[in-house]
């Protein structure tokens, strides 16, 4: 379990920004949207992400914005900005880079499951 935390950890910004860069999303929402997408590889729990969302808004990655919401109070949205966008395609470039290195040295390739994403 450490080592996928440590997965876990190397990875949230790029998959924060990911979520972002396809729409606005409040705090929950990227959580859901992100376990959705690891099928149980690993469960983001809410607070996980917050102190990222944080220092990615300090870094001027994204924005915040408080909306109204329809179903209760207010929610924080957070916008990726082109500074953010271009974070993401560079970090997106470096995952690939070491998901090929790892793959040539180790010698594997994905799983049907991991494929099938």
């Amino acid at each position: 379990m450490r080592k996928r935390k440590e997965f876990m950890g190397a990875s949230t910004t790029v998959l924060i920004l990911g979520v972002l860069s396809r729409q606005p999303s409040y705090g929950y929402e990227i959580v859901k949207s992100v376990n959705d997408q690891a099928k149980g590889l690993f469960t983001w729990r809410e607070g996980t992400i917050y102190p990222v969302l944080h220092k990615l808004e300090k870094d001027g990655l994204i924005r915040g914005k408080w909306q109204d919401s329809q179903s209760g109070p207010q929610r924080k949205y957070y916008y990726i900005t082109a500074k953010g966008r271009a974070a993401l395609s560079e970090d997106a470039q470096h995952w690939h880079g070491f998901y090929e290195l790892i793959s040539a040295i180790v010698g594997t390739r994905p799983t049907k499951r991991l494929a099938e994403q």
